[in-house]
């Protein structure tokens, strides 16, 4: 007797945990049940992939959604809108809103708001002043991601620089805290350069390389006393890939499309504050750096940092503009692009995307396409040539850093749970984004 499936996806090359092979995938109840040799005629759908590759659904673990507080930038609908026009069917979101997301009503909250959200979705709790002894208990409520600390300030209020303070929140818990590592004392002490120059060229020189990699030290050696793993986010410099690459018994790492393909001073000059961003975008050679890092298996993840703000916003006296920008629907069309190039292989990118996600935050059933799994695919044309452009972006915002930009690789559907959320630059009639699960939360 035939199996029975409720979706085969057949003709592509499909990115197993074994390697890019030409197979089928059936789908029941929006999990994987079958890989192989597949007779799709008892399928309530097919999708023909004839000349597409297959990858597991794509998790974007750094995104700045907005919502609540400063709907009028971007919020849950509209980011999530973006996500899978860009083949990503996850996201993770920070906690610096207004109310930021520090106690169990405003992480209710935004659970309640994402029942429009078009991808799966969690949320982290933001490591606040008050909160440090609520935290155990935080991290381990549903829909939750972790904690997120930021040692530096950057958009929002959230910031704890105090090696005793972030000492306080490391001994609260036992998930991976992600940090935002750039040293406050140091911002404070430079921020004379930005407001003396009054351009984001400035950016780099405020947000120097010491101000990273002195945070990163500091977060390090705190995490080491406290026995705490930690999750160094948007690394910038060649310095401080050299030294997380000797201390990955502690530290996972994330990197940003943006610091792999923008390169200053040309990004601010061409760009102006549309380029500024936390931490900066810096020199070819800490950029080379990072494309080390990359290469030697330093770089566990790649994560978006989807931050937008509107033109207006961006287009005041720098450093009054904020820090900040879209980057949710690009980062899969980026990474393709850095493949045609010979940067990286395809593979590379799954693991940064798909594998490393799904292994740093134990997510359950998801980022890899292996029998009973969620059926989350991201499937892409690896010889598509494509333009960004910034009229064709669903944030709600409006712009991309890389408008005009010509590409080879671009996602041509984006399924999650067995249910297409987008398909040929179409995207659903409705929503269907649910809470992401983990393996290391009690419910």
């Amino acid at each position: 007797m035939a199996q029975t499936f409720d979706l085969v996806i057949r003709g592509g090359a499909v990115m197993t945990p074994s390697g890019l092979t030409d197979t089928s995938v059936g789908v029941r109840d929006g999990r994987i049940v079958a890989i192989g040799d597949l007779d799709p005629s008892g399928a309530g759908e097919v999708f023909d992939a004839t000349g597409l590759t297959v990858l597991p659904g794509v998790i974007d673990t750094q995104v700045h959604f907005r919502e609540p507080g400063n709907e009028h930038k971007e919020d849950l609908a509209h980011g999530s809108r973006a996500a899978v026009a860009g083949g990503v069917t996850a996201v993770f979101e920070m906690p610096n809103t207004k109310p930021a997301t520090v106690d169990a009503d405003a992480l209710n909250d935004k659970l309640e708001r994402a029942k429009g959200m078009w991808c799966d979705h969690a949320f982290f709790i933001g490591a606040g002043r008050d909160n440090h002894a609520e935290l155990a208990d935080l991290e381990q409520l549903p829909g939750c991601c972790g904690v997120k600390l930021f040692m530096g300030s950057s958009t929002g209020g959230l910031l704890v620089e105090e090696d005793s303070a972030i000492a306080s929140v490391l001994a609260s818990g036992r998930r991976r805290v992600a940090i935002h590592a750039e040293d406050e004392p140091r911002l404070i002490e430079r921020k004379h350069l930005a407001e003396a120059e009054g351009h984001a060229r400035a950016h780099p020189v405020w947000r120097d390389e010491e101000t990273a990699l002195k945070a990163t030290q500091r977060i390090i050696a705190l995490a080491r006393q406290a026995n705490r793993p930690v999750h160094v986010l948007h690394i910038t410099t060649a310095a401080e890939i050299a030294f997380l690459g000797t201390v990955k018994d502690v530290a996972t790492v994330e990197c940003l499309p943006q610091h792999l393909t923008l390169t200053a001073p040309d990004c601010y000059e061409r760009l102006g504050s549309y380029a500024q961003m936390n931490p900066p975008i810096r020199d070819a050679q800490n950029q080379e750096g990072l494309w080390q890092g990359i290469t030697q298996g330093i770089v566990d993840v790649l994560g978006s940092d989807h931050a937008p703000h509107t033109k207006e916003e961006k287009e005041q006296t720098y450093p009054a503009s904020p820090s900040g920008m879209p980057g949710v629907q690009t980062i899969l069309p980026l990474m393709l692009n850095h493949v045609a190039q010979g940067r990286l292989t395809l593979q590379r990118v799954v693991d940064l995307l798909c594998y490393g996600p799904q292994r740093i935050y134990n997510i359950r059933g998801k980022g890899r396409i292996a029998v009973g799994y969620d059926a989350d695919f991201s499937i892409v044309d690896l010889k598509a040539q494509r333009t960004i452009e910034a009229a064709d972006q669903q944030s709600k915002c409006g712009w991309t850093p890389f408008d005009g930009m010509a590409i080879t690789g671009w996602p041509m559907a984006t399924i999650i749970r067995g249910h297409a959320a987008m398909r040929d630059g179409e995207l659903a009639e409705r929503p269907g984004g649910k809470p992401v699960k983990f393996w290391d939360t009690a419910r």
